[in-house]
C-alpha cells in the first residue's frame, strides 16, 4: 500500500553524466547527503535532507545523449494497470513497467505532449519521506506547448481534478487528488526558446530563493528565470551545471493575493 494517493508525485530522481559533480551541487545548494551508490541497481545513489529520502542521482546509461533532466514518478497502485491507460490515451511508454528488486516497480512514459514522467508501484521504497520544506520537493508543473492534449490525457491516466486558473493571458491549470493541488500544467508562450521540449519541472524548496539563485551561479549553473515574487512563494527556474532544469522557491516569502481556480 502506497503511502501516497495514487497520481500523486511520490518520488524524482535524475541521471547525470558526472555523479560527482551532481552530489556536490546539490549537496551545497539543498544541503543534501548521499547514500553509498548501489552498484546493483547502476549507481543509484539516494540524496538526502536531514537524514530523510528526498530524491537520487544516478549515472548516465551508456548511449544516452542529451542534458541531464529531472524525472518526477507519480504513485500508482498497478503499474502495468496505469501504462495501460498511458497507452490507450496516446501516451507512449519508454520503458514498460519494470520491477526494481523489492523496492517497486517503475514505468517511465511520454505524455501526448511530448513530456516525460516516471511511475512507481511501491514495494519496500515508498518515495519521499520529506515534502514542502527547505531542501526537499515541494511542487512541480507539467510545461507543455499543447495544452489540450496534456489536460485530456492525465486525468484519464490518474484519478484526477482539473480546475483552471482565472488569470488573463496566462493558460495555467491545477490538478488534484483527493481535493489536494498535485501538479500544475503551464502553457509555453514565446518565452520559451524554441529547442525547450516539454518538460516537467520540479520545485526544490529553500530558505531563501536569491541566496539560492547566486549559489547556482556560483557553482556553475544558470538563471532561466525570475526571481518572481507569487502568492504561493519568492521563486526563479534555474538549471544546474549540467543543464538540468528545475525551480527554486521560498514558500515563506509571498506575495500578492491567491489566484482564483474555477
Amino acid at each position: 500500500m502506497s503511502a501516497y494517493p495514487e497520481g500523486t508525485p511520490c518520488w524524482a530522481d535524475a541521471m547525470f553524466p558526472d555523479v560527482a559533480a551532481a552530489k556536490s551541487f546539490y549537496g551545497e545548494l539543498l544541503g543534501w547527503t548521499f547514500d553509498s551508490a548501489s552498484e546493483e541497481h547502476g549507481g543509484y545513489t539516494q540524496a538526502r535532507s536531514d537524514g530523510k529520502a528526498v530524491a537520487a542521482v544516478v549515472p548516465q546509461m551508456q548511449g544516452v545523449e542529451g542534458p541531464a533532466a529531472w524525472n518526477l514518478y507519480f504513485a500508482t497502485p498497478d503499474a502495468a494497470a496505469t501504462a495501460a491507460r498511458i497507452r490507450e490515451n496516446g501516451g507512449t511508454l519508454a520503458m514498460e513497467p519494470t520491477q526494481v528488486g523489492e523496492f517497486g516497480t517503475m514505468a517511465m512514459a511520454q505524455e501526448p505532449s511530448g513530456a516525460y514522467l516516471s511511475v512507481w508501484q511501491p514495494g519496500s521504497h515508498q518515495g519521499f519521506e520529506k515534502t514542502g520544506e527547505a531542501g526537499a520537493y515541494c511542487w512541480a508543473e507539467l510545461t507543455t506547448r499543447d495544452p489540450a492534449a496534456t489536460d485530456a490525457f492525465l486525468p484519464a491516466v490518474f484519478p484526477f481534478g482539473m480546475k483552471r486558473m482565472d488569470v488573463r493571458d496566462v493558460d495555467f491549470s491545477v490538478f488534484e487528488v483527493e481535493g489536494q493541488a498535485v501538479l500544475g500544467r503551464l502553457r509555453m508562450t514565446e518565452d520559451f526558446p524554441p529547442d525547450v521540449p516539454p518538460f516537467v519541472n520540479v520545485h526544490f524548496a529553500v530558505d531563501n530563493c536569491d541566496a539560492a539563485i547566486a549559489t547556482v551561479t556560483k557553482l556553475g549553473g544558470r538563471l532561466l528565470f525570475g526571481p518572481m515574487d507569487s502568492p504561493f512563494g519568492r521563486f526563479a527556474t534555474v538549471a544546474d551545471q549540467q543543464d538540468a532544469i528545475f525551480s527554486v522557491i521560498d514558500l515563506t516569502t509571498t506575495e500578492g493575493e491567491m489566484p482564483s481556480f474555477s
